[in-house]
């Protein structure tokens, strides 16, 4: 009984079809370096050319979680307290210090500052609790009557007495315009005045002390129709 090779056709991408329906069964057979381009070609062609609508209406799941993961971080970040802080830096607001109504001097807007900016860093030197203590009491015997130390935390202390920005000459009000907050920029403390409100141009720029309650009052000047009447 003889065997004969079924016929090999050629299909029009350039593969044999296969008469028997098994490519196993007919053996190994040399495909030709034409027919061999031609299907590479028509591969090639084919991964380089997706339908249109597949790559904009069904991208990969592992593609969509990525995208949603970065926009979810952009937009984070967009509203962080790190870009804003790199804002100011870069673009500092208009500010002047002159005579105050309220208290000796004050700090001044000389641009419209909208409702929930950073205004000003307030800065100084960082000091532990001890040294603070030791310090205001030099300053008292110095004659220097104001306080320009900003409480951090518990353990830390800005102090802006000798050295520091236009930021300690900010007063009280009962009614302030803007508020201080504590950020953390690349694992450091920081205190920023935000602005709790629209502030138009000459308005002075005035937040709450929050000075803890003591039996020795410091009298509140701030004028405001809801003065307290008292820093502490």
């Amino acid at each position: 009984t003889s065997f004969s090779t079924p016929k090999k056709k050629k299909r029009d991408d350039g593969m044999r079809e296969h008469v028997t329906g098994c490519a196993r069964s007919e053996g190994y057979y040399k495909i030709d370096k034409k027919d061999k381009l031609k299907y590479l070609n028509n591969s090639r062609a084919f991964a380089e050319e997706p339908p249109a609508d597949t790559q904009v209406r069904n991208p990969p799941p592992r593609r969509r979680s990525e995208q949603r993961r970065l926009l979810s971080s952009f937009t984070g970040s967009c509203d962080s307290d790190l870009l804003k802080f790199n804002q100011l830096k870069f673009r500092k607001k208009k500010l002047k210090f002159c005579k105050s109504h309220i208290h000796d001097w004050g700090l001044f807007a000389m641009e419209p500052i909208a409702a929930d900016e950073m205004v000003i860093e307030y800065v100084g030197q960082n000091i532990r609790q001890v040294i603070a203590d030791m310090r205001e009491k030099r300053y008292e015997d110095e004659g220097i009557g104001s306080s320009y130390m900003f409480r951090v935390d518990h353990d830390t202390i800005i102090d802006a007495t000798k050295c520091g920005n236009f930021a300690r000459f900010i007063n009280h009000s009962c009614n302030p315009n803007c508020y201080a907050k504590v950020i953390t920029v690349e694992s450091q403390k920081k205190i920023v005045i935000y602005s709790k409100q629209h502030i138009n141009v000459n308005e002075e720029i005035t937040y709450d002390y929050k000075f803890p309650i003591e039996d020795v009052k410091i009298p509140c000047l701030c004028g405001s129709e809801n003065c307290r009447g008292t820093l502490n």
